[in-house]
């Protein structure tokens, strides 16, 4: 599978919402009250939540928390999880971090949050972007909390290669021309590398990293924090997991967003054609805003101005550019930063400004877009979000070998993303994981789990918006909201039709009306 990272950016559009001031979109909204008569769905209790679990399981449930401060207003802890759900009683367990930021008035009990990836810190999330993850009358009614998934940050971990180790496998420019049969064994050999130091240094977690695994570890912290049912904010891969409980545990899913949906049924290689040519859309979006603005770096029409970036994309693919700090810029890197703008419309500015600066000579801004998108900051990698990216969709996705498929895939991509195509294809890097998939792509109902609000947003290039409805549809109760815009996900993004839906559901159980469009 060779899509890319579905969330990660929500961290970059939190940086660049930081510097910049976003435009709220005022909408009117209409709702449809909770039926008559249906019982409010519990809250939350002091004690661990043990009702129905097993004797086996029982140790994992029942362990109680112990809360430390952890600075700015947060509460740190741990939990033990099975490393094996199938077999729980082997010995072999991992451990889960998990931050608070409890409610400044009366909770309504636990909402659990999950910024996407796979592998971003929901931890670091929580911390870092509160206010950017949810609203404030969610930080008046709920204790917050963020976790690292197991594999990812704090939590018992995947790791990889060194920083070293990792600039060469995510910059260095192969040397065989694109496209050819040198070319694909030099990307091999790489990500045979990346996998086989994944296996080395990953302590034997690697086969049960996994979305199945990681719901359970959910139902597990939804249990210890003493909360009867789960109320979740999922962004963007954060959909699936949701998801993916739901499906496991209709009957403790209580009050769910899944807010920038990835559709379960979905094969690995239409994910990444669709977010190919999703990815596309925006940048043409984001070029004709740079071609109204006065300052873009480009001219003409929009056909115009794409083929003039095709045309530097294709340069810098035959002439890397010199960063000054060992690495150079080629076309990869480049795209890679692209992409990093896309994720929100407050980071365009920053694609004009690294497109400019690019066009002479210097890729400076670019590679800071790039580094945004993996991590990256002075030469270290802040998180493990790529190694854990990798084990999570290895194992997910069944690996594909359908030739017909494949070049079909291309020829669409090649129409529908001309400008994206050439640098977004390439050898399965899960072909060589050191452990076969055991996930199957397949719709999710959650039969009996009660509505789940779908939030998607309609130019949506990390997840399209068509997933959103697809997933919607396959839900017994879906209930989809639409944002009309640009940039991932929808809710907290200054469009208050959105914000009031979601956040009517998850504090007042006020489902919204199933097809709410939010212009």
């Amino acid at each position: 599978m060779n899509t890319r990272k579905t969330s990660r950016l929500r961290r970059v559009a939190a940086a660049a919402a930081a510097l910049v001031s976003a435009s709220l979109v005022l909408s009117g909204c209409l709702y449809a009250a909770i039926p008559e008569g249906q019982a409010p769905r519990p809250s939350t209790t002091n004690a661990p939540d043990t009702e129905g679990v097993s004797e086996e399981l029982m140790p994992f449930y029942s362990q109680p928390l112990t809360w430390e401060p952890c600075g700015d207003g947060f509460d740190c802890t741990y939990v033990t999880a099975p490393l094996d759900w199938e077999n729980p009683s082997s010995g072999e367990t991992i451990e889960l971090s998990v931050l608070r930021h409890q409610a400044t008035g009366t909770p309504l009990g636990s909402l659990l949050t999950n910024p996407g990836g796979p592998g971003a810190s929901g931890v670091d999330f929580i911390r870092d972007n509160l206010t950017y993850a949810v609203g404030e009358d969610l930080i008046e009614s709920y204790d917050v909390i963020g976790f690292d998934p197991r594999g990812v940050g704090d939590s018992t971990a995947v790791s990889c290669f060194d920083a070293a180790n990792m600039d060469k496998y995510l910059y260095d420019i192969p040397t065989a021309p694109r496209g050819t049969e040198e070319w694909e064994n030099e990307l091999l050999g790489a990500h045979q590398a990346f996998a086989d130091a994944c296996e080395a240094n990953s302590g034997g977690i690697l086969p049960h990293i996994t979305t199945v695994n990681s719901a359970r570890d959910l139902d597990l912290l939804r249990a210890v924090l003493g909360d009867q049912q789960l109320n979740y904010l999922g962004f963007s891969y954060g959909t699936f997991l949701g998801a993916t409980y739901a499906e496991l545990y209709p009957e403790k899913a209580g009050r769910l967003v899944l807010d920038g949906a990835i559709d379960p049924s979905t094969p690995g290689l239409e994910v990444s054609t669709t977010q190919g040519v999703g990815f596309e859309s925006a940048l043409r979006a984001y070029m004709q805003s740079c071609l109204d603005s006065g300052e873009c770096p480009f001219n003409g029409s929009v056909d115009e101005a794409m083929a003039d970036l095709g045309a530097l994309l294709a340069s810098v693919d035959r002439s890397p550019l010199d960063n000054g700090d060992g690495r150079r810029m080629g076309a990869d890197s480049m795209m890679t930063g692209i992409i990093a703008a896309l994720y929100s419309q407050d980071s365009w500015t920053y694609l004009t400004q690294g497109l400019t600066e690019a066009l002479q000579g210097d890729p400076y801004t670019m590679f800071v877009l790039a580094d945004f998108y993996n991590g990256r900051e002075d030469g270290v990698y802040l998180d493990n979000s790529t190694e854990a990216f990798r084990a999570y969709n290895c194992m997910d996705y069944p690996v594909e070998d359908d030739p017909d498929a494949e070049a079909a895939a291309e020829k669409l991509l090649a129409e529908k993303a001309p400008t994206v195509a050439p640098y977004w294809s390439g050898p399965d890097s899960c072909s060589v994981w050191p452990y076969p998939p055991t996930g199957t792509r397949e719709k999710i109902h959650a039969e009996g789990a009660g509505p789940i609000v779908v939030v998607g947003t309609t130019n949506d290039p990390a997840t399209p918006y068509a997933w959103s409805e697809a997933l919607a549809e396959q839900l017994d109760e879906g209930v989809l909201v639409t944002r009309v815009g640009e940039g991932h996900t929808g809710y907290n993004k200054g469009n208050r039709c959105v914000d009031e839906a979601v956040e009517a559901f998850l504090l007042h159980d006020t489902v919204p009306e199933d097809g709410l469009r939010c212009e």
